[in-house]
């Protein structure tokens, strides 16, 4: 067995060290932790399973490499690996000991504790527990039911009452549905028990899009007419600084808001062609896809101008864009700046003077994303190039046999998007230098 310790220090999240020798036996990094898991085939199925082993470094190779062959051994007598080590994490329990009663409160801690908290980032894995959380304090009578006993109707009023917020409902039934499953294979509830979830008011809880003034605006794809963007270029010296340089890095690079706002000096480097911005694969929304790589964005125009001038301005945080507490400015810091000075945001009534309302209303943040892959479009890029520019995936059959970068075409399509958007601020009567 080959183990590389240098390797397995350097690990990123997301990334993954296969150890040589030992098939199967993988070190996987997360944001908190490293941990030994044992990758297989399900007996009977054929499907591809992962199950922890333990964590690294506190579980030695020599450990890990032990695991797996014992529980190799298991599969090859048709038990699966990690259906065995569930029953085996089960607490004991003595025969003539009266079961206890398996409430949907005890469910969903059970679900939260080993599935939530495990396997989602810090800030999913909140989120949902505060959603469940909320739902058992709300509905007590629920949380105190035997999960066993509750009935289809139960589930559809709980979902019934909630249906005024769809997309929340919508969550809220799946984790619902995810909860019971787990019960179901970990045997905590018989398995001849129904799992009403996954059926209930399916296709029923859809979106009626955002509420702006107190109606419904519908399900709207927003992309902005080159004059409207040259009126919001032609603006730009109304904003502050930080949503200026976003709203602007947003437009050239054809980037997500979450991706720009977490670029770090060691994601630039000048090259042969140029400026390149690469954003690690962990920080993009395709982390979770094993073929994913990290997305590499040539800086040209203005996007290069913002990122040489606020590399040489760096805080105490490491990152390009702070704000003035020295901490990251968030996706979410830009999209409530951006609402606040919409003609339909409260915050407008209460404001004085001049220049503190768009000029172009009715968008979001990644309206301006998909604006810049429209005018891509327009300006004859082909399809797989502004995919490529986007850092989409592609379909499978083609992502396994074009392993090509674009990485030239990028920068002559981004650098044609850059000219036009020029051209727009110059027709407006915007500022030259962003």
């Amino acid at each position: 067995m080959l183990f590389d310790a240098r390797a397995a220090k350097q690990l990123k999240p997301g990334e993954h060290l296969v150890v040589e020798g030992c098939d199967g036996l993988r070190l996987v990094a997360s944001a908190s932790k490293v941990t030994w898991t044992y990758r297989y085939k399900q007996p009977g199925t054929g499907l591809m399973k992962q199950t922890r082993i333990g964590s690294y470094p506190g579980m030695r190779p020599s450990e890990a490499a032990e695991a797996v062959e014992r529980l190799r051994a298991l599969r090859a007598e048709g038990v699966d690996p990690k259906a065995f080590q569930r029953q085996q994490r089960q607490p004991a329990k003595a025969a003539l000991a009266p079961a206890e009663i398996f409430t949907v409160r005890a469910l969903v801690a059970d679900y939260l504790a080993n599935h939530i908290d495990r396997e989602r980032e810090e800030a999913g894995a909140i989120a949902a527990r505060r959603a469940l959380e909320r739902l058992l304090k709300q509905e007590p009578a629920f949380a105190e039911t035997p999960a066993a006993a509750v009935t289809r109707s139960a589930c559809f009023d709980l979902l019934e009452a909630r249906k005024a917020t769809p997309t929340a409902t919508q969550k809220l039934r799946s984790m619902l549905g995810a909860a019971w499953a787990r019960a179901l294979d970990a045997g905590r509830i018989d398995q001849d028990v129904p799992n009403w979830w996954p059926t209930l008011m399916k296709g029923k809880l859809k979106s009626k899009g955002k509420i702006v003034g107190g109606e419904h605006q519908g399900q709207q794809r927003r992309v902005l007419r080159d004059e409207e963007v040259g009126q919001l270029l032609a603006w730009l010296t109304n904003l502050h600084d930080l949503g200026r340089d976003t709203l602007q890095m947003y437009l050239w690079t054809c980037t997500r808001g979450a991706e720009i706002l977490a670029m770090r000096p060691a994601h630039i480097a000048e090259e042969k062609d140029g400026w390149w911005w690469t954003v690690p694969k962990e920080a993009t929304k395709n982390a979770r896809f094993e073929n994913a790589v990290d997305l590499r964005v040539p800086l040209v125009g203005r996007a290069l101008k913002i990122v040489q001038r606020r590399l040489a301005a760096v805080g105490k945080s490491g990152l390009l864009f702070e704000d003035a507490r020295g901490e990251q400015y968030t996706q979410h810091d830009f999209s409530t700046y951006i609402y606040g000075l919409q003609p339909y945001s409260s915050k407008v009534a209460r404001r004085t003077g001049d220049g503190l309302v768009l000029p172009v209303t009715n968008w979001t943040p990644h309206n301006l994303r998909r604006t810049s892959r429209t005018m891509l479009a327009a300006l004859g890029c082909p399809k797989e190039i502004g995919e490529a520019v986007l850092g989409h995936l592609p379909p499978a059959i083609e992502g396994t046999y074009n392993a090509h970068s674009y990485d030239k075409e990028r920068r002559l399509w981004l650098t044609k998007l850059a000219k036009h958007l020029e051209s727009l601020a110059h027709h407006a009567g915007a500022p030259a230098r962003p």
